[in-house]
């Protein structure tokens, strides 16, 4: 008994299927292939430059690279970084090479998630982009700045694939439902605007998502059929939190939740925590960074805010997950509530700025130590004024600077929170200082 098999073009998923054939039919990006944009003028010209692509997955990326290709008149290499190596780049380019002498045509090499290349790696493609063997592009999900070196940087342009917007979702939808030729049009199913929302909701932004969840769907309908509701919870499951882990949207995640915090937002703050425990993030980086914040964005105000945070933490090692998560929780939105000062931020920065630049100015005679009796007669440590003698325990007039920067001030307290006190302390020794006859600050 011999088998069969049909690999036409309509056995390929329905995203792969609907990829545009031409800028007109592009969907998005209209920032980068609207009218009178450059890079739609240079494509139709004919005229394409070496570029790298960045952004989320499903936005157009590798189907922008298609297009690029197909203006150019160019032959295709296509390699992923997640599967290849040294050896499949050194074939790419032979193949490049013999399609130059015996076509005298160019070559576009496609590398998509180029990212996750070592640096040789990605050192190996540069004379070949240089001597124009051929013209480079790479797709990448991570910010090119941190993840591709600087010397194949420099020879790209840099082209920021953005999240798609939900009406460019519907429209992408609409015309896949509606297309013979490549989409479900010869089936007559109906996709309502409600529908078209929900998905593009649940997709956030990535058209390959929501391309594959109106196949999913359109495989339950019979011809003639109606989207609904019901169909879409059924193909989609639940749908993870979108949190890709080392990436962009990792740090932009914990970003604002640091911010929520420093923006004395509880609320958000708490959302964008569990926006990170929903995609399966680690609480204890969130901990982590709660230590970072309770110094740099709130510090004296409320000392206590260290201490909660440190607890937070603790907890979560003694009781596990579960109630360890509500601890942090509980951290965070105690820091988000409580009174902001970034003078201890300011201060420390400041701090080493000025000893970086006075690093060698000495320590005053009377604030050295004389541990040996030599020292001591050479008159090390003469003159120091033992604070715990003077009234209040404080030396009035005292100076414990290097002579260059007497007097200098460098900690300016908020009047917000517990760090009002301080200030108000330091304003009464300041006082003191004055009626001395020397003042603590210049």
């Amino acid at each position: 008994m011999s088998l069969s098999f049909d690999f036409s073009p309509d056995f390929n998923p329905l995203a792969a299927r609907m990829r545009p054939a031409s800028v007109e039919e592009y969907i998005g990006q209209s920032h980068l292939l609207g009218e009178g944009k450059p890079l739609r003028q240079a494509l139709l010209a004919g005229k394409v430059h070496s570029m790298l692509l960045w952004g989320p997955p499903g936005t157009g990326k590798t189907t922008l690279a298609e297009l690029v290709a197909r203006y150019a008149n160019a032959h295709v290499e296509r390699i992923s970084a997640v599967t290849s190596g040294v050896k499949e780049i050194r074939a790419a380019i032979e193949q490049a090479k013999n399609v130059a002498q015996s076509r005298g045509q160019r070559t576009l090499l496609f590398v998509d998630e180029v990212h996750r290349f070592n640096k040789s790696q990605q050192d190996a493609f540069l004379p070949f982009i240089e001597d124009g063997t051929v013209i480079f592009i790479g797709a990448t999900t991570e910010n090119p700045s941190f993840e591709v070196n600087n010397a194949l940087l420099s020879r790209c342009r840099v082209y920021l694939i953005k999240r798609l917007e939900d009406d460019a979702i519907g429209q992408i939808l609409a015309q896949a439902n509606s297309d013979e030729a490549r989409g479900l049009g010869k089936r007559g199913l109906l996709l309502k605007a409600e529908l078209k929302s929900a998905i593009a909701r649940l997709c956030d932004g990535d058209a390959r998502k929501a391309l594959n969840l109106l196949e999913l769907m359109s495989d339950l309908l019979p011809d003639g059929g109606e989207y609904n509701l019901e169909l879409l919870s059924e193909v989609a499951g639940h749908q993870a939190a979108g949190y890709d882990k080392n990436g962009d949207q990792y740090y932009d995640l914990i970003s604002a939740v640091h911010k929520s915090i420093r923006g004395s937002a509880p609320d958000a703050a708490l959302y964008w925590f569990c926006r990170i425990l929903e995609g399966g993030g680690d609480p204890l980086y969130v901990a982590r960074r709660l230590l970072a914040i309770a110094s740099e964005d709130i510090g004296n105000a409320d000392p206590n805010a260290m201490t909660v945070a440190l607890n937070a933490w603790d907890c979560f090692h003694r009781v596990g997950p579960a109630e360890g998560e509500r601890a942090i929780a509980q951290a965070v939105i105690y820091l988000a509530s409580a009174p902001k000062s970034n003078a201890v931020y300011t201060a420390f920065k400041a701090a080493r700025v000025l000893a970086r630049e006075t690093g060698n100015a000495p320590v005053p005679n009377h604030l050295r130590n004389a541990p040996t009796k030599l020292m001591s007669e050479l008159g090390v440590g003469e003159g120091y004024r033992y604070a715990h003698d003077e009234d209040g325990a404080f030396a009035a007039g005292e100076n414990y600077f290097p002579e260059v920067l007497q007097h200098s001030r460098i900690y300016q307290p908020t009047a917000r929170g517990f760090e009002k006190r301080i200030r108000d302390k330091l304003a009464h020794l300041d006082a003191l200082n004055q009626q001395s006859g020397r003042k603590r600050y210049e």
